[in-house]
C-alpha cells in the first residue's frame, strides 16, 4: 500500500443506476455534469468519475458525443483527474462501452471484474408512479432477468483495447471472484501495477456492507497484491459514508457521489455530488488524515498526466 497518509477521494457525479425521477438532484445534462464534477473538485475530489446521459430524457449514453461537450469544459475548469467508465450500464455491449475511454485516452478509466447479477429492481417500489419518463421502470426491472456481462474475454477487450493509451484503471471488484480475476490480468502482463482497486459493497449481487465483507476484500487484496495496489471503497445507498469511514480508518481511500448514493443521511437527499464530498472530507480529518490533491493524486496512482489526454 502507499505510505502516503494522504486519501484519495472520487466522486461518481452521475452513473447508469438511478434514474432522473429518483432525485431532481442527479446530473443529467452536460452542463449539469461539469457543473457536478467541478463543484465536487473544489470540495476535494482528487478524481471525478464520469457517466453521460441523454439531456432530454436522462437515460444512460455511452457514445463519445455525449460525453465530449462536458470532458473539455471540466479539464478547464479544474485540475481534478478525469476517469471515465468502461461500465456504461448493464445494457450495453462492451463495445459500445469501451469507446469513449478509446477515444479521448483518459488518465483513469474503470473497469468492472466479472459478469454478475445487478440488481436495480427493488427501487421501483420506492419509486412507482412518480416515473417521469418510460425507460425507467423497464430499464430497472430488466435487471431482475438480466446480468452485467464482463466476461474475461470482455475485459482482455478493454484493456487491449486502452492498451497503448497510458491510461490506468479504476478496478471495479464487486466480489471475492474479482480480485482473482485482476489477479490473473495482472500475472499475465495485461494491466501494470500500482493497481487501484475500488472495492464495491452494497450491491445486489455483489458483496454486501458487513464490516466482515470490508475486512475480507482487504485481506485478500493485501494478500494477492501487496504493495503493488492502492485500495478504495465505495458503498451502495445507506453504507457509503460507514464503509468509507471504515476503510479511511484502514489506509485506504473513498469514492462518493450520486451514482452511489442519492443521499446524504437517512430521509435527505443530498441536493449535490459537492455536499457528499463535503462530508466523506470532514469524516477523514475527524480521523486526523488529510485528503490528496489532484497532484498528489496523480502521485500515488502513477498517472500520466492530464496534459497526455484526448480531450
Amino acid at each position: 500500500m502507499a505510505k502516503s497518509r494522504k486519501v484519495i477521494i472520487t466522486c461518481a457525479v452521475t452513473g447508469a443506476i438511478h434514474t432522473p425521477s429518483m432525485s431532481p438532484y442527479l446530473p443529467i445534462t452536460p452542463q449539469e455534469i461539469a457543473d457536478a464534477a467541478i463543484g465536487a473538485a473544489e470540495a476535494g475530489a482528487a478524481v471525478v468519475h464520469l457517466h453521460a446521459r441523454n439531456p432530454k430524457d436522462g437515460k444512460p449514453d455511452q457514445s463519445p458525443e455525449a460525453f465530449a461537450p462536458f470532458l473539455k469544459v471540466i479539464k478547464q475548469r479544474c485540475d481534478a483527474v478525469i476517469n471515465i467508465t468502461t461500465g456504461g450500464a448493464p445494457t450495453m455491449m462492451v463495445e459500445e462501452r469501451v469507446r469513449p475511454a478509446a477515444t479521448f485516452k483518459p488518465e483513469v478509466a474503470s473497469l468492472n471484474m466479472g459478469t454478475m447479477n445487478f440488481g436495480l429492481y427493488p427501487m421501483i417500489e420506492r419509486f412507482k408512479g412518480k416515473f417521469k419518463h418510460d425507460w425507467e421502470e423497464p430499464y430497472l426491472e430488466g435487471s431482475r432477468k438480466g446480468m452485467f456481462k464482463n466476461t474475461l474475454a470482455d475485459i482482455e477487450y478493454i484493456l487491449t483495447t486502452c492498451s497503448e493509451n497510458g491510461t490506468r484503471f479504476e478496478v471495479e471488484c464487486y466480489d471475492i471472484g474479482h480480485l482473482y480475476t485482476l489477479s490473473h490480468f495482472a500475472d499475465r502482463g495485461l494491466i501494470k501495477p500500482p493497481l487501484f482497486v475500488q472495492s464495491v459493497f452494497g450491491i445486489l449481487g455483489g458483496i454486501g456492507g458487513h464490516p466482515e465483507d470490508v475486512m475480507q476484500m482487504r485481506r485478500t487484496a493485501d494478500r494477492l497484491f501487496g504493495d503493488d495496489y492502492r485500495w478504495s471503497v465505495l458503498g451502495a445507498g445507506r453504507n457509503q459514508m460507514p464503509i468509507a469511514a471504515m476503510a479511511a480508518a484502514m489506509g485506504g481511500n473513498v469514492r462518493v457521489g450520486l451514482e452511489d448514493s442519492l443521499w446524504l443521511g437517512a430521509g435527505k437527499l443530498a441536493e449535490s455530488n459537492a455536499a457528499q464530498v463535503r462530508n466523506v472530507r470532514q469524516i477523514i480529518e475527524n480521523l486526523g488524515l488529510e485528503i490528496a490533491s489532484p497532484a498528489e493524486a496523480r502521485d500515488i496512482l502513477s498517472l500520466k498526466g492530464g496534459d497526455k489526454v484526448a480531450f
